[in-house]
């Protein structure tokens, strides 16, 4: 029996790919910071049936003793580094803890495992934000970077590092830049979670309307479950390398809102309302990626299209509101 060790277990991506690894058989060893909401912070394991099936253990990617301890205990064959502070708009109001989480925590793991477990296969969740304003209208491995957050210069100094220990100290260390993936376990901060959400309250009339910031911003949107199992196939290559995750297919936030209410048989253009205060303070207009060296090194398709995923996400909001508010029935 492989193990593996996830941080950021409880996040979408880390409850998607738990649920991935035990499906082949892993022992999964999921990091989690100690919180006073420790009551609820299972949910989305919870939720896709594994919370029982996944070992969870205290650690923190800011405390690099705690790392050093977790891999000497459990000698990981594999470390997935999913852990950061993820949401783009609070990284301008906590720059500092985005850097030493989304940057420095990385580099904390990536020397855990030189000290104590050098031959465990590592994969760090880069981002294609690191692309930032683009240099290029499809972006792919060779794309020059332009970061535009906080987040994303934490999340470019991670890159860089990663690349750094593999070249320097041989460990088998990763990157994934994944483009945009979303599921029904995306956070509710994150605009395509806030748009279902808010589809789902005006279709059982708990709400009239849905506050957006920019919508014209372009995105390359997939299936986290998709995502997840590019992750794992990084690591099962005889080198290490750094691969794009995309679709391909760029899509609008208009677009994306428009599939969603349709789902639900509503109007966009009829609940919108435009937040000026939702405005990114430095937008990125337009994000494309590029997978084809995923796809010719390990075969990696995305499966789910935006419709799908859209119409999935709207479901599965319907039922969180169905169950929370008891019996409100669907507005005619």
């Amino acid at each position: 029996m492989r193990t593996a060790l996830i941080t950021g277990v409880t996040g979408q991506d880390g409850a998607y790919l738990s649920h991935f690894l035990l499906g082949k058989g892993y022992r999964v060893i999921g990091m989690v910071r100690r919180s006073a909401s420790s009551d609820v912070i299972g949910e989305r394991l919870r939720w896709l049936g594994i919370l029982d099936r996944v070992e969870l253990v205290d650690g923190n990617l800011t405390d690099l003793a705690s790392l050093i301890r977790l891999v000497a205990e459990y000698q990981p064959d594999e470390v997935y580094n999913l852990a950061a502070q993820s949401f783009v708009a609070t990284s301008w109001q906590q720059s500092l803890v985005t850097g030493q989480v989304t940057g420095i925590g990385a580099v904390n793991m990536l020397e855990a495992l030189r000290i104590a477990n050098p031959k465990a296969r590592f994969y760090q969740a880069s981002s294609s934000e690191m692309f930032g304003k683009i240099q290029e209208p499809r972006q792919s491995e060779r794309t020059p970077f332009y970061p535009r957050s906080p987040y994303a210069a934490a999340k470019l100094y991670a890159h860089w590092m990663t690349v750094n220990y593999r070249e320097s100290f041989g460990l088998h260390a990763s990157s994934g830049i994944l483009f945009n993936h979303e599921s029904p376990l995306r956070g509710i901060e994150f605009v395509t979670r806030r748009i279902t959400d808010g589809v789902a309250r005006i279709k059982l009339g708990l709400a009239d309307h849905l506050p957006l910031g920019n919508l014209a911003a372009m995105r390359d949107w997939g299936h986290a479950r998709d995502y997840v199992q590019a992750m794992w196939l990084m690591l099962q290559q005889e080198s290490p390398g750094d691969y794009v995750i995309a679709t391909g297919r760029t899509r609008s936030v208009r677009e994306f809102c428009e599939l969603a209410f349709a789902h639900a048989g509503l109007r966009a253009d009829d609940h919108i309302r435009i937040d000026p205060a939702r405005f990114r303070t430095a937008e990125v207009d337009v994000l494309c990626g590029n997978a084809a060296k995923a796809e010719q090194t390990f075969g990696w398709r995305p499966t789910a299209t935006l419709e799908e995923l859209a119409a999935e996400m709207v479901d599965a909001d319907l039922v969180r509101h169905r169950v929370k508010h008891g019996s409100w029935s669907d507005r005619p």
